[in-house]
This record gives structure tokens, C-alpha cells and sequence, in this order.
């Protein structure tokens, strides 16, 4: 039955227009379907060479759909991404930017990844948009909090940068964007497991100081290299450009007791410095005291040892002396003692033989004789 006979068109109520009722029902009446139809086939009957109900116009159309469906098989790779070719779902391959052709559907299809783009995952915080305050962040504390390997708490931000791993050269096995698309179902969630497992891991093994200070470029990279070997066991595909640490600090909860602590330290260490550079003034001081000392003692020893060597080969010439003439050797002996005795001395000599006196007169200057001034009352006298 034709739509144009029923009265209120295929949806009954009256006369219609193609959109219901409305201003159009006053206007000239839009074609119906049927109309729309026959003039189709007309228009084809007079292109097709022969009428379309023949046998070349039947073999035209089929040439033309061949065409058509073997023309649908050129596709274009644009520049930051790369063409996966599966065959039946299977992969067979990968194409580089520019254009390309793959068998048409359903034999071939082509998916094209971006592989030059590279990607940002924040952990431990969100940023939001809101529209009185603009950009927000929020710590996420279940992903942030981590314990340390001194067994303290620590709260760890940072953002993964990634990006679809080039297939490697000659690799039946690391296919890259192949292997993106088909082994891992949600890159973007295994991403962030991945890394925030590796950060607690190396987290895990490290004190919380070296954390807080001077090890954050070496926690990066240990945090980079764990993570790309977890990344490459599962064949995801998945290249980690950087790992970038945002914000390391304690608990919220203590951070002013850390501060404390952190000063603390910081006039612990000062202190010690202070002590080295005191140390390190004073132990060579010491220690150049120490070795002048010993070698004195030492130069003492050595010049006691020479004068006793020296003594002792003296006296055993003299005894050797003394045993062949013992009267001469006494008396030169005794000269020379005597010699030493009084060698220093301030002495007047008095032969009481050649005088016939038994003294001198007590008051006689024997200290003018010498030319050194008179003695006192009480040095007056006479030596014998």
C-alpha cells in the first residue's frame, strides 16, 4: 500500500508533511518515499549502459562495487602515529606515516596508535578545575603515603611521563605499538600500579633522611629503570621517558615535630663540623709537639749513649795506663782534678815555705792584687 493514499500518512492523523504537523501543512506537498525511489531507479536505468535489468549493466555494477571495495583499502598514517595491520585479527605487521594499503575489510583492517606523543600520569594527587578558583590540587593519600626503611612516613607526589615503545629493529617479540594495543587492556591503570608499586618498593629500602635532602635524582632513576623492567616482562609495549618526583615530605599530621627534628639535626651536624675543623687545628699541633719530643728524647738517648761509650773507653785507657806506671798515673791524675777543681776559681797561692810565715795579715786586700775591687771584712783571710 502506498503511503500517498492513506489520508494521514504511515503515521495517520490527517494530512502531513515528511515532519508532522506544522507550518509546512499549509505549504506544497514534500515527494514521499516511493516517488524518491522510482526516481533513483530511473536516473540509474539511463546510466547503466544497456538498462539496468541486462546482463552488462549487472556486470558494470559488480565491476564498479570491486572497485570500490578494493579502493577502500588505501589508508594514511599521519605523522606521530603508526599503522597496525591485522589480518583477520591477527597481526601481521606495521606501517610508517604517509599513505598506505592494506587488503580491504573484512580481510584487513588498520588501527593507527600515536606513538610520538608523550603521556603525564600524576600519583599521590589530582588537579581539578574549578570554575571560581581555576586549577586545583588534591593530595589522594592512599597513593602518597608510603613508609620508608627506617620506618617512618613519608609523602611521596610525582608524575610518570610515558609514551608507546618503538618497535625494536629485527624483534618478532617487541612490537611496540602492537604490543600496546593487544597485551595490556588498560595502559593507563597498569601505568600507575606499576609506578606506584615501584616507588614504595625503592621508598621501602631507603631512610627517610637521604629521601628529604640529596637522593630524590637517584630515587628517580631507580623508581624509571624498576618500573621499565616490569613494563618489559609484561610486553606492554610502554616506554617510561621520566620519572619526576613533586613533592617528598612527612605526614601532614608531624610535620612541624619533623621541622624540630630536621633544626635539631641541623645544629647536631653544625656542632660535629665544628668539632672536626677544632680537631683537625689541634691533632697536628699534637701530634708535631709529639715527634719534636721524641726526637729530642731520642737525640738525648743517642748523644748519653756516645758520652758513656766515649767515658767508659776513656777510663779503661787510663786503667790501662794506671796498671803500667800507677805512681805517674795518680799524680797526673790528681793534677788534673785539681785543675778542673780550681780552674774557675778566684785563688791566691802562698808559699809558707819561702816566706818562713805561718799566715798573712788578715786586713791585706788579696782581692786588689788581681785588679777586682777589695774583698769583704768577712771574705778576709788566707788560703793555704
Amino acid at each position: 500500500m502506498s503511503w500517498k493514499n492513506q489520508s494521514g500518512g504511515p503515521w495517520g492523523g490527517g494530512p502531513r508533511g515528511p515532519w508532522g504537523n506544522g507550518p509546512q501543512s499549509s505549504g506544497p506537498n514534500s515527494p514521499d518515499l516511493e516517488d524518491l525511489i522510482r526516481r533513483g531507479q530511473e536516473k540509474l536505468r539511463t546510466a547503466l549502459p544497456g538498462g539496468f535489468g541486462s546482463g552488462k549493466g549487472i556486470i558494470a555494477v559488480i565491476v564498479i562495487a570491486i572497485l570500490a571495495w578494493m579502493l577502500s583499502g588505501f589508508y594514511r598514517v599521519e605523522p606521530d602515529e603508526q599503522g597496525v595491520v591485522l589480518r583477520f585479527g591477527k597481526f601481521v605487521g606495521t606501517t610508517n606515516p604517509g599513505l598506505n594499503y592494506h587488503l580491504p575489510y573484512p580481510i584487513e583492517t588498520v588501527l593507527t596508535p600515536q606513538v610520538t606523543r608523550v603521556n603525564r600520569i600524576d600519583i599521590g594527587i589530582r588537579t581539578g578545575d574549578d570554575p571560581r578558583r581555576g586549577a586545583s590540587m588534591r593530595d589522594v593519600a592512599e597513593e602518597s603515603l608510603m613508609l620508608t626503611g627506617d620506618e617512618n612516613i613519608v609523602d611521596v607526589d610525582f608524575a610518570v611521563f610515558w609514551m608507546v615503545k618503538p618497535a625494536a629493529p629485527g624483534s618478532s617479540e617487541d612490537i611496540g605499538a602492537a604490543n600496546f594495543l593487544f597485551n595490556v587492556q588498560n595502559p593507563e591503570g597498569t601505568i600507575k600500579a606499576v609506578a606506584e608499586s615501584a616507588m614504595r618498593e625503592v621508598v621501602g629500602r631507603t631512610n627517610i633522611q637521604p629521601i628529604l635532602t640529596g637522593a630524590r635524582q637517584g630515587i628517580e632513576t631507580s623508581v624509571q629503570e624498576l618500573m621499565q623492567r616490569t613494563l618489559d616482562s609484561y610486553r606492554s609495549g610502554i616506554l617510561v621517558t621520566q620519572v619526576q618526583l613533586q613533592k617528598v615530605d612527612p605526614p601532614s599530621q608531624v610535620i612541624d615535630a619533623f621541622r624540630d627534628v630536621q633544626a635539631a639535626r641541623a645544629d647536631a651536624e653544625r656542632l660535629q663540623n665544628e668539632a672536626q675543623a677544632y680537631a683537625n687545628r689541634v691533632v697536628p699541633e699534637a701530634r708535631g709537639d709529639a715527634a719534636r719530643i721524641t726526637q729530642g728524647a731520642q737525640g738525648y738517648k743517642e748523644r748519653a749513649i756516645i758520652e758513656a761509650r766515649g767515658q767508659t773507653s776513656r777510663f779503661l785507657s787510663v786503667l790501662t795506663q794506671y796498671q803500667k806506671a800507677p805512681d805517674v798515673t795518680r799524680q797526673r791524675l790528681y793534677l788534673e782534678t785539681m785543675e778542673r777543681v780550681f780552674g774557675g776559681m778566684d785563688k791566691v797561692i802562698i808559699d809558707q815555705s819561702a816566706t818562713g810565715s805561718s799566715g798573712v795579715v788578715p786586713y791585706l786586700p788579696l782581692g786588689a792584687l788581681d785588679g777586682r775591687g777589695a774583698t769583704s771584712p768577712a771574705g778576709q783571710g788566707a788560703a793555704k
